[in-house]
């Protein structure tokens, strides 16, 4: 048994002083009181912690690399991808372990307890299968040993390279798989998890209706019924006109009227949808997994936050292609999107919580539902995925209530945060990760190697 105390944290009853949290050897809050003295680890503002939903980890060592146009003077999500896939063709194992672990490293530093981690990269260059099928979704796992992120598998089924069943390119040629032997690659990944705590867990992703077939979509489906599914869905236009030219529906509409949507998808992106496929996805209960630097990055779009939620909808946050980690500055941009979309303020707020209240409170349900985790609030029965503010921080200093939120996510950034626990996990100690020089020096060298061939 450990035990967090807090002088205030957010709770399901609201706002409480004096909070102490008793936490299991499993990682799992067994009690909450509040006006109690202090005991065990002392912090200053308690959150529950979300989850990442939406990490291709391997591009963080891509950051800050793709910001000259291509030869297409129209730069664009397409370009970026050719430069993407030239990047990967370099990839080792080794390299992917270091890269993950840094960007988990980075992912809980910033105040995220768990990444679902939308795993695509699983074959050699030149597309040969390693001699252990699921080779590289072992590396996620083994980075998670080292970073002690909560984390959430999601093999990706990737068939081919567009609707009409084309080839895959050269750039796509790892990532691909039939049924078939996606099913055996997937039974890999699951059986690699075993070197993780019991919070880790695996869940499955189409990667997206161009890239697999309508028969691979329903075995993907079926092959974890009781998982998280997660899915592209809808981010680019030229995306949309080429699943309706292929299938006779824009992308969304014809998800929702052919499968039985629920609350175990997670739909990533979903910035090109109308009125009504908005509203009828708000509907299915699924989760919308929006990445809005990311999104920002590429060009994708702005997602209609206000009809979603007005509609009844779920969303969470993911950092997508990691080109930036930042909770506060994802959450920011979310928001200010909605502002510039809408030319007015405080969009996402309510008459009873700020806008920065109900942001996080919204990421942290939604998160934990498209992870299949059971997380998101400080309350018995709940995993003890937890962040700390350092009270002490001079833009904290006499602010209470929903401010600190607002303060933490339109005023601050990730030196806000202090400590993080992932399920009981105290990864994160006064602002620094705790195997922070290890992880980095892995990482410096892998990328070291990266940029002499590039």
């Amino acid at each position: 048994m450990q035990q967090i105390w807090a002088e205030t944290a957010l709770t399901p009853d609201g706002w409480q002083r004096d909070v102490l949290v008793s936490v299991d050897g499993n990682g799992v809050i067994s009690s909450v009181e509040a006006g109690t003295r202090s005991g065990g680890a002392r912090t200053g503002i308690l959150l529950p912690a979300p989850v990442n939903l939406h990490s291709h980890a391997f591009q963080r060592a891509m950051a800050g690399l793709t910001e000259r146009r291509g030869e297409d003077p129209s730069d664009s999500f397409w370009t970026w991808r050719k430069l993407m896939y030239r990047f990967l063709d370099h990839l080792s194992p080794e390299h992917v372990e270091a890269i993950t672990a840094f960007v988990q490293l980075e992912m809980l530093e910033a105040g995220y307890a768990a990444v679902a981690e939308f795993h695509y990269l699983h074959h050699q260059p030149g597309g040969s299968p390693y001699g252990n099928l699921a080779e590289l979704s072992s590396r996620i796992s083994a980075a998670a040993a080292t970073s002690g992120i909560g984390l959430t598998l999601l093999p990706v089924l990737y068939e081919h390279g567009g609707c009409d069943g084309r080839a895959l390119g050269p750039g796509q040629v790892r990532f691909g798989n039939d049924p078939d032997r996606f099913g055996k690659l997937w039974d890999g990944a699951k059986a690699s998890l075993k070197q993780l705590p019991g919070d880790a867990s695996i869940g499955v992703a189409p990667h997206s209706l161009r890239a697999v077939s309508q028969q691979g979509l329903k075995f993907a489906e079926s092959l974890a019924p009781d998982r998280p599914i997660h899915m592209h869905l809808a981010e680019q236009v030229a995306e949309v006109e080429e699943v309706q030219a292929a299938w006779g529906k824009r992308p969304a509409d014809w998800l929702i009227s052919v499968h039985n949507v629920n609350e175990r998808w997670c739909l990533i992106h979903s910035t090109q949808m109308t009125p009504d496929e908005t509203v009828r996805l708000a509907q299915t209960g699924a989760v919308a997994g929006l990445c809005p630097i990311t999104e920002s990055s590429l060009g994708d779009g702005i997602f209609d936050g206000l009809r979603f939620v007005d509609a009844g909808g779920s969303y969470g946050v993911g950092s997508d292609s990691n080109i930036r980690i930042s909770l506060a500055e994802e959450l920011r941009t979310l928001e200010y999107s909605q502002r510039l979309n809408h030319r007015g303020r405080a969009m996402l707020a309510t008459p009873e919580k700020s806008t920065g209240r109900v942001l996080h409170e919204a990421v942290c349900v939604g998160g934990a539902q498209a992870a299949g985790r059971t997380s998101g609030a400080i309350a018995p029965g709940m995993l003890a995925d937890l962040v700390a503010l350092d009270a002490g921080h001079i833009d904290l200093a006499g602010r209470s209530g929903d401010t600190l939120l607002d303060t933490f996510i339109f005023a601050g950034d990730s030196s806000l945060v202090s400590d993080v626990w992932s399920a009981g996990r105290h990864v994160v100690k006064q602002g620094r990760h705790v195997a922070r020089e290890a992880i980095k020096c892995a990482y410096g060298k892998a990328t070291a190697q990266l940029m002499d061939v590039l």
